[in-house]
Parts: structure tokens; sequence; C-alpha cells
């Protein structure tokens, strides 16, 4: 479905014109134009790195262009940082959640500019009643009193649009705000941002799921390799067309599955049970098979995850890796049973920011690269090359520190750290979230792969296309319980989301 454009081509609300920058000899934008119109949604699509998170840092004030301008209202808009860009109307919702842990849900909100009372001591009772009138306006409830530290990434992320709607914004910017959230969240959301369009803003959408860009958005333009491509109504535009100019070329296959010769049974799971999160969850993933868990946000598929992997304790149930039992709680012993986990968050669970490349994709290593304690740095090097070469690593050098990566190059580099451990069981949640449709295709290809040398993978995603594209079995789960296993020939998505939303279906 493509969303109706409104009926008249006002002049443009915000432009960037001719934006070029720069970060050394590594050219992010060249030349890129963009027109945002009050009362529309505009999608910006284009693969990772084709400069669409440095053209949001431009208009979040974060960035400076080297060349070009913007206007905002016909007139001059230049941002020297942050503020100018808030004062100006522009509020960014980012990818990743940016909140302050140990800082409660409201105060995260309304960080600097809390309401004030006699003597200018912080009204907290103010600034709560504030808080829960915006999460009343997004359809959701979170407690305003309750610290950041532990909300899931999808009740961070509703933060994060709570504090930017907030500022009453004429220009609303959406970095991936539904990588983490539900079809129902996802709904509240646009629901939120058409009524803004309706008030006369204008919403800037970045998103790799095409059905939400088409849903939502009134036109679409297409970055790649930061230069500006095309700006189109989104009723003008088909996918197809879409992924050829994002790319360049067509994409054959999203979804490269082979099939597989299945082996013996690597991974089981029997009666594992986590009072108030999980219930008698039971399956099994054979070498050579894809096993897809699905369900919608909160039903406890990644807290199964946590808990077969050892992360998190579990109070009963047995986890065996070929034959053989686990301990409870010991990461450890998981790895060395021959397990691997890459986890949902590849920021904050996956990846250590700050350190290069080369020792993140090492790091499950070092104990194997070192001798006599001592981290042996050619042989960290040499093994850093043969994963980052395989799984087709985009990096300046593998020196340099993680956080300068795409995300899609990131989630590449948590895959070579756990590959790199030559595991027999791969566990991973969300394996594409927030990535472009090329490094998609990519990740895929190498899943099925994986599983044709006999891995046993069970994936976990909130992409039902990916679900069906990649997974030789679907096990559905609702409030914890598994409630229904659907062989890839009978998996469709009505059928996984009638058990996913507990309409009586039984495992």
């Amino acid at each position: 479905m493509t969303a109706d454009a409104p009926g008249t081509d006002s002049a443009p609300l915000l432009v960037l014109d001719g934006v070029t920058k720069s970060f050394g000899a590594v050219a992010a934008l060249r030349g890129v134009h963009l027109a945002l119109h009050s009362g529309e949604a505009h999608a910006l699509v284009g693969e990772n790195g084709a400069g669409k998170s440095t053209l949001v840092k431009i208009l979040a004030g974060a960035h400076a262009p080297d060349s070009g301008g913007m206007t905002l209202d016909g007139q001059p808009l230049r941002l020297r940082g942050p503020a100018d860009a808030r004062a100006a109307g522009i509020a960014v919702i980012y990818q990743e959640p940016t909140l302050f842990p140990d800082l409660s849900v409201a105060e995260n909100i309304f960080m600097g500019r809390q309401p004030l009372r006699g003597l200018r001591r912080i009204d907290t009772a103010a600034m709560n009643r504030d808080a829960e009138r915006l999460f009343q306006r997004l359809g959701v409830r979170i407690d305003p009193t309750r610290p950041a530290r532990g909300l899931s990434i999808a009740d961070q992320q509703l933060v994060e649009i709570a504090k930017a709607i907030s500022f009453d914004a004429r220009v609303l910017v959406m970095d991936e705000p539904t990588a983490a959230l539900s079809g129902v969240e996802v709904e509240r959301l646009f629901a939120v941002a058409r009524s803004l369009c309706e008030g006369g803003a204008a919403v800037l959408f970045i998103s790799h799921r095409f059905n939400e860009v088409f849903d939502l958005c009134h036109r679409i333009t297409v970055l790649r390799d930061g230069a500006w491509v095309s700006s189109d109504h989104a009723a003008d535009l088909s996918v197809d067309e879409v992924v050829r100019r994002m790319v360049g070329r067509d994409v054959s296959s999203l979804y490269p599955k082979q099939d597989a010769e299945l082996r013996d049974t690597l991974l089981e799971v029997r009666g594992l049970t986590r009072a108030g999160v999980f219930t008698d969850v039971s399956f099994s993933v054979r070498g050579g098979e894809i096993v897809a868990l699905a369900g919608l946000v909160g039903a406890g598929r990644s807290e199964v995850a946590r808990a077969v992997f050892g992360v998190d304790r579990y109070d009963t149930g047995d986890v065996l890796v070929a034959g053989r039992a686990v301990p409870a709680g010991n990461p450890g012993r998981a790895i060395a049973a021959g397990m691997a986990l890459v986890p949902e968050d590849r920021r904050q669970q996956g990846l250590v920011m700050e350190l290069s490349v080369e020792r993140n994709a090492t790091l499950a290593r070092r104990r194997a690269l070192s001798r006599l304690g001592l981290l042996l740095g050619g042989a960290e090097r040499a093994e850093a090359r043969q994963w980052t070469r395989r799984l087709q690593v985009k990096a300046s050098r593998l020196g340099a520190p993680v956080a300068t990566l795409s995300g899609g190059n990131q989630q590449k580099v948590v895959l070579a750290k756990w590959l790199a451990t030559e595991p027999r069981v791969l566990i991973i949640d969300e394996p594409t979230r927030g990535i472009d449709v090329g490094t998609k295709s990519e990740v895929h290809r190498l899943l099925s792969e994986l599983a044709g040398e006999g891995l046993a993978i069970l994936m976990i995603s909130s992409e039902l296309p990916e679900v069906l594209g990649m997974a030789d079995r679907v096990l559905v789960m609702h409030e914890g319980r598994l409630v229904r296993e659907l062989p890839r020939a009978e998996a469709d998505e009505t059928s996984i989301m009638f058990a996913a939303t507990g309409q009586g279906a039984t495992a």
C-alpha cells in the first residue's frame, strides 16, 4: 500500500541544496539535494554507507556541511550544533537509543529543560505528568518514574520518540525508529507521524523495510555512494525499482536459501522455564537446519536465546549440545560446547565500539591467540583478516574503530567474532536489523552457506519475509510459550501471525 499524497505541491519547508561532506579522503556526501514539504512524510533510502547517517547528523547539527547549504521556510539555515537544530524545530530519533541508564524515563525525556518550581528546584511531579501525557499521545504505557536501565530496545525507542515529539518539532527525522518495534507499536508510531503531518510538520523517515516506506511516505529519495540518485512520489515507484536505484543493480535473490543435508541433532532444549518470562519451551535444531523463532516483541524469543546460551539463568529445564548437557548460566561453558550467540543489540552487547575492527573480530578467541598470557598481534591480524575477508567487511583498515563502520558491516564483525570460534550451533537474534537490502542478501547467503556446512542455526527475526525466506522450520512463541511449529512448506504470514497473537494455535 502506498500513502496517499497531499493534494498540493507547496513550497518546501526544509531544503538541502548541493550538500557535500567529507571525512579525510572519504566523501560521505557528494552534492546531495533534499526537499521536505509540510504535511508530508518523505523516505530516505540507500544501502549502509550511502550517506544517510551523515545527512541525518547534518540535520541534527552534529556535522556542518563542507559546501552547499540549507534553507528553512526559504531562509538560510546554519546549524552550529544540536541546540540550534532543536531551536529551529528539527528533532531527530536515532536508530540506536542513547538514554542515560541511571536516570528515570521522564528525566531522560526532559534532560536540560526540566520544569522548575521555587528556588529553581526541579518540579519532578510536573515532569512526570508531562512525560505521561507524551506516552498517552503515543498510545503506550511506560512508567515515567522508572530507571531507563533494563528497558527493552522497543521501550527505549519509544522513550526517544517521546523525547523528540516533546519539542513540538516542525521537522521530525526518524532514523530506523521501527527496527525493534512490534506491528502494533509501528502502527502507533505511524499514527503519531501522520498526525504530525496533518498538523503541518515534515517527517523524514529512514528505513530498510519497504512495506513501511510505502505505507507511510509520500515521496522517496534514493542515495547511493553518497550521491543523490532520485526523488519521486512513492505512488510512481515499485519496490524493485527502488532497490535497483539503491544498489545500482538487480538483487537477484534477497533470500538465497539453499537446500542442505540434515544431520544429527546438535541443539536440544527440554522444558526450559523461567518464572514470569517463558514456560516449558522445548525444541531441537539439527545440523544443516535453520530454525526460526518467531513471535511478537515481548513474546520471550530473545529471553529464551539468552537462557540457552547461559547469559540469563532459568529455573528448570535442560540444554544439550550434541547430546551433552550444558550447565545453566555459564556462557563460557556454552562456548566450549560449541555454541555462539549473535545478540539483537550489536552495539551494546556484540561489540566494544571503542576497539578496532581487528580486536572485535578476535575477542572470543583471545585465549587461543595468546602465548603465556600475551596476545600475539600477528596471529590476531591474520585471524581477523581471514574472517573479515570471508564476510566481505568493508573497512578502511582493520585498525579502524569498529564504531566507524556502517551498521551492516558492524553486524558482519559480530558474526566474524563468533564464527572464528568454529561453533556447531549458531544462535542469531535479528540478523539483519537496521541493515540495507544489499547487505541483507549477503548475510542471508552466509547463513545458508553455514547451514550447508553443517551448522545448526537458531534464528530470531521479527521480519516475516526473512522468516519465510530462510527457515526450514518456524517455531512461534506467544506470551512466553511455544504455541506452534510449522514446516517450511506450511508456513505463511497468516499462519504465523495467527499463532503469534494467541489465536488458539498449539505446538
